[in-house]
């Protein structure tokens, strides 16, 4: 596969400004800064699933620019190991969801001499996957070694009120008023993990623009019955 057909578009919202930071505030200061050093080589994010990794990731690419690439695995583990072909050019590489490639002989070593080449151009490196780095699956031990070295953080899942500010927050960059009572209602009423409920504040923030209403609990009422 071409490094033609890459990057991939990042999501609008993933920048540093909408993560609410909560619990994990040494993690995004580390990614934030990482544009402007050589001294760290990336970093292995595990963590839960819709805990904002993903987030992280393409929030670091947005910093970097042009320099960067997000390569999510989730969606591209079938395109083969060749699309990594050329990356080691980049100053920062983030691959999500790394536990698709696990135990693969072919993505792995792709994967190493990623690793080699990145770290012989003092470019950076950040990996997302549910779990350290040591209990992945990974196969090649030298691959494996090179992925220990990296800076470690778990990231951290938000609890009840953290997950009404973090709705807020992004709320509030969409140029929406999330009142807490609403908030409260969509915790209520819909699974917890916040992918969903992004994905939940995406559908009602379309459907107050075409009603020309605020989200009030019966408007949200009124949006949740339909779907």
């Amino acid at each position: 596969m071409s490094q033609l057909a890459l990057p991939l578009r990042l999501a609008d919202h993933a920048v540093f400004d909408t993560y609410l930071a909560v619990g994990n505030e040494q993690l995004v200061d580390y990614l934030a800064s990482l544009a402007d050093t050589v001294a760290d080589h990336g970093a292995w994010l595990w963590g839960a699933s819709a805990t904002g990794k993903t987030h992280l990731l393409q929030a670091t690419c947005e910093r970097f620019g042009d320099r960067a690439v997000y390569i999510p695995l989730r969606e591209l583990a079938e395109a083969g190991p060749d699309l990594l072909e050329g990356l080691g050019s980049r100053e920062l590489v983030c691959i999500d969801d790394i536990d698709q490639v696990a135990g693969d002989a072919a993505w792995e070593k792709a994967l190493f001499n990623l690793c080699n080449e990145l770290l012989a151009a003092n470019h950076h490196l950040i990996v997302a996957a549910s779990s350290s780095a040591r209990e992945c699956g990974i196969a090649l031990p030298d691959l494996e070694s090179r992925l220990q070295h990296l800076p470690a953080f778990h990231v951290h899942p938000l609890d009840d009120p953290q997950r009404v500010a973090a709705l807020q927050l992004r709320a509030m960059h969409r140029g929406l008023a999330l009142p807490d009572e609403t908030a409260h209602y969509l915790l209520s009423r819909s699974r917890r993990d916040m992918a969903s409920l992004y994905e939940l504040l995406d559908k009602l923030d379309l459907e107050a623009l075409r009603a020309q209403r605020k989200l009030t609990i019966p408007f949200v009422k009124s949006v949740l019955d339909t779907l």
